[in-house]
């Protein structure tokens, strides 16, 4: 049973180094690209933009350093990646995204009336919408997805923690 454990610690440590290596990349990438103005796409921004974009790309740059270190072993990570470079691909070609609104809505048919119900949506729907990947998922895999996306949400905390109170005063 200890041996579990320590393996399972060895693997999040694992994870949280490499985690913290790509991140710090990415982060040195934002502030070389902003040292030689690349990231400006007009000349006079506010402070408040600046800040605004920076904090996106920040925000970008954790998801796709944690989705990358995990890799395509979990949906979450591959729907992550995927929805980055399709971010990516849409901003740079200048298009806007098109958001489309579905509700689930069930049919009943009774002697040629038809009846439209909308269903409440369950606490596993809700669950869906907040992880990467998951509504297409089983419960089962939905329940574990989760819990490996939570784990890493919270390594990423941790690494960023760390990173803010060792850099910031």
């Amino acid at each position: 049973m200890t041996s579990e454990r320590a393996a399972a610690t060895a693997h999040t440590g694992s994870i949280k180094n490499r985690f913290a290596r790509r991140f710090l990349r990415s982060l040195l990438k934002i502030k070389r690209s902003d040292r030689l103005g690349a990231g400006t796409s007009t000349g006079f921004q506010s402070n408040e933009e600046v800040t605004k974009r920076n904090a996106q790309r920040i925000k970008t740059a954790a998801y796709r350093s944690m989705a990358r270190v995990v890799g395509p072993r979990k949906i979450w990570s591959r729907a992550l990646l995927f929805k980055l470079r399709y971010r990516a691909r849409i901003q740079g070609a200048g298009l806007r995204k098109r958001r489309l609104v579905s509700k689930k809505k069930r049919v009943l048919r009774k002697e040629n009336k038809v009846q439209v119900i909308s269903r409440e949506p369950s606490r596993a729907d809700d669950l869906r919408k907040l992880v990467p990947g998951g509504d297409s998922m089983h419960i089962c895999s939905l329940l574990d997805e989760t819990a490996h996306y939570i784990k890493c949400l919270a390594t990423q905390v941790k690494v960023m923690q760390s990173i803010a109170d060792r850099f910031i005063l």
